[in-house]
């Protein structure tokens, strides 16, 4: 974590708080070894005095430290500053929160005054979304470029997947995330109409159960944490007019388990494919299977077969929402809805069987 610099704490007061401002001192309170039978602290404390207006007053800075209790991330501890700044003074007898700012990578303070949402500015990309091609197969136009466009993702996943990390804390938190996750999977059968006739309550009750082992088996598997996308499927992918691809939209951290990208994309393949068809076949099976080949060859990590199924799990409950693709014919959600549950059956993905799944 980055240090605070305080040469410029006068400067952040004068920037934070309206009128004069002169800094008279800065204090550490707060250590570790003042907090009685509490071992365990989250951050540093300074007891910082000013004079405004002519009058001393006195303010406490604090920081919080990366642990492997959600908080390993600069974000994550800003999501939790952020809250305290914007709800600590709305409680009775709450201390009065009197700023909030970041630290940048010099330690300067910067201050952020009176946030209440948050904006990213990106540079823009040329290109179509790649579910614009999956549209035009979908009606029967197929390019000789496409198979080898589901190759290209492939390789390009290979090669970002390719860098790896020795932190377990990290890999069980993304498996802890897709399990219980408001965005992943309980938060998505939460979202489902309750109850839902094409899956009733003790499906997902079951299905819920069914993960919950499968949450114990990955812990075997942090060895492979590695940098991933974290969203990699067809909307958030453009196709340049050169015909090379641009990437939107990582979300979900930068290291994770590789099989939640190749979840995102080859799903999307065996659900437009059961648009022709209750099974996969002709070109969207020649496309999901272009993909997996060319990833199995270039990375030869043949162990991802035995740990992507609660990933298609999560990618599954995305596709089939009634809420985000409301237009599904009945019969290619309760495709997705068999596929999600047949899935968790095998100890060992059979990508080459994938209509054992989905039947």
């Amino acid at each position: 974590m980055i240090k605070m610099n305080l040469d410029n704490l006068e400067q952040y007061l004068q920037e934070s708080l309206s009128g004069s401002v002169k800094l008279k001192g800065v204090g550490e309170i707060g250590a570790l070894d003042e907090q009685a039978m509490k071992e365990f602290g989250y951050g540093k404390a300074l007891k910082v005095t000013y004079e405004k207006d002519g009058r001393e007053e006195h303010v406490v800075f604090s920081t919080m430290r990366g642990d492997r209790y959600g908080h390993q991330f600069y974000w994550d501890r800003a999501a939790i500053l952020m809250f305290e700044h914007d709800t600590g003074g709305r409680m009775e007898k709450h201390v009065r929160p009197q700023g909030l700012g970041y630290i940048n990578e010099e330690g300067h303070l910067v201050p952020v005054k009176k946030p209440k949402e948050f904006f990213i500015v990106n540079e823009l990309a040329e290109g179509k979304p790649y579910f614009v091609d999956l549209e035009r197969i979908k009606k029967g136009d197929v390019y000789p470029r496409d198979k080898e466009r589901a190759r290209e993702f492939a390789r390009w996943l290979a090669r970002v997947h390719a860098q790896k990390q020795d932190a377990p804390d990290i890999y069980l938190r993304r498996v802890r995330q897709l399990i219980g996750d408001s965005e992943c999977i309980w938060g998505l059968i939460d979202a489902y109409p309750y109850p839902y006739e094409y899956f009733p309550p003790a499906r997902f009750q079951q299905l819920e159960k069914h993960l919950v082992d499968w949450r114990w088996k990955l812990r075997k598997y942090t060895k492979r944490l590695a940098v991933t996308h974290g969203d990699f499927h067809p909307w958030n992918v453009l196709i340049r007019p050169d015909g090379d691809f641009s990437v939107l939209d990582r979300s979900r951290g930068e290291w994770g388990e590789p099989a939640d990208d190749i979840s995102a994309m080859t799903s999307n393949y065996f659900l437009y494919g059961l648009y022709q068809k209750q099974r996969l076949s002709g070109d969207f099976e020649e496309l999901y299977m272009a993909f997996w080949d060319e990833y199995l060859e270039q990375t030869g990590d043949e162990e991802i077969l035995e740990v992507i199924a609660p990933f298609y799990v999560f990618r599954s409950l995305v596709i089939a929402n009634p809420e985000w693709y409301p237009n599904h014919p009945i019969e290619v959600r309760q495709g997705l809805l068999r596929f999600l549950e047949n899935a968790l059956s095998e100890e060992c993905f059979d990508y080459r069987n994938i209509n054992k799944y989905l039947d």
